[in-house]
């Protein structure tokens, strides 16, 4: 396993020892809301008709100060694209994404990671779904490692053994692999292992990172944090979505919304989360709670915006390009505390 970027900088592991790397994810999700892909069947057309509106959310994320430049292969899989009848653009999307991602993140410094994602038709003891399922990683970590990626992201997988099967293939073909599982309204894998059993599992099997991503937003997510880290020697991974989950509603495909009568789907998943969005220090104080749990491969999936990022970023101590234009209340026209704001306006903000 090689462990130098491709351009010729410290890999992921060897960033992963002097700090912890920041990822940003979420691009499903923010490019359904800029109006780039359908929500539902969430396949990534965009990189076949927009490529350029991708490229754009990459140099956002790393304006930002993600460490990892993602390429946009989720769901960018053989099962989803049969099912809206482009399986032949298969290859074609797979190689824009990642040749996208390494655009961007050389502009950067960044790395470039491929990624593979939950194939939804994995049917735990299945021998013929597990065939389909290794022979679909196979292929797009091959065109990972053709297009010269850094290492490989497996996401938002429920099942461990559906996981070791994408590690199978990410370990076969020499790079490090990150591995990180779903955890749906239950806190146990779809095999029903805690997610501490399932994360000693992956590294048993050669993972270099472990952890949890998407579905649980930090406050649902966090709680299940320490005790993978007390269950592994390798690095840890914390991705949650960007949206308040709580004890009672801890996925954020159970979140509720009574205040709404006009959900059409009679929920906010996947298309009226926006009263539940985090805000930048929620982000922030997830980022210091997770860190100080000895997590330190972090980032934001589903709903995240670039001011997530960089509220992450700053969190851990870094001052990315974005952070020239952090907040500064001070010189607010009502809300400012420095001299030349005129005294009237100060008074009035009080009113507003």
């Amino acid at each position: 396993m090689t462990d130098t970027a491709v351009a010729g900088g410290p890999g992921l592991l060897e960033r992963l020892a002097e700090g912890p790397v920041v990822c940003a994810e979420g691009y499903l999700f923010e490019l359904e809301s800029r109006g780039y892909l359908s929500a539902g069947p969430y396949v990534p057309e965009v990189l076949l008709d927009h490529p350029d509106a991708v490229a754009r959310l990459h140099r956002d994320f790393l304006h930002a100060g993600s460490d990892v430049m993602l390429a946009f292969t989720y769901y960018a899989h053989r099962e989803k694209l049969r099912l809206i009848g482009k399986e032949g653009a298969l290859e074609e999307m797979n190689r824009t994404a990642l040749r996208l991602a390494r655009e961007v993140a050389q502009e950067g410094g960044a790395l470039v990671a491929g990624n593979v994602s939950n194939s939804n038709i994995y049917v735990d003891g299945d021998a013929a779904s597990a065939r389909t399922v290794r022979a679909m990683f196979e292929e797009q970590v091959g065109w990972a490692v053709e297009e010269g990626v850094d290492f490989i992201v497996a996401e938002t997988i429920g099942h461990v053994n559906e996981a070791l099967l994408a590690l199978e293939a990410i370990k076969r073909a020499g790079l490090p692999a990150v591995i990180t599982l779903a955890i749906f309204r239950d806190p146990v894998t779809r095999e029903g292992l805690t997610p501490a059993e399932a994360a000693r599992r992956l590294e048993d099997a050669g993972a270099d990172v472990v952890g949890l991503n998407c579905v649980r937003g930090p406050a649902t997510m966090l709680p299940l944090l320490g005790p993978i880290r007390e269950a592994v020697r390798c690095h840890v991974a914390a991705l949650p979505v960007a949206y308040r989950t709580s004890a009672e509603e801890p996925s954020f495909l159970s979140l509720s919304d009574p205040g709404c009568a006009c959900l059409p789907e009679g929920r906010p998943f996947p298309t009226a989360l926006d009263p539940f969005t985090c805000n930048r220090y929620e982000i922030a104080e997830f980022a210091q709670a997770a860190h100080a749990l000895g997590v330190d491969y972090l980032g934001v999936c589903c709903g995240a915006a670039p001011h997530h990022i960089r509220s992450m970023a700053e969190a851990l101590g870094r001052r990315p390009p974005a952070s020239a234009y952090a907040p500064d209340m001070a010189r607010h026209a009502y809300f400012g505390t420095v001299d030349e704001i005129p005294a009237a306006n100060k008074a009035l903000a009080k009113a507003l």
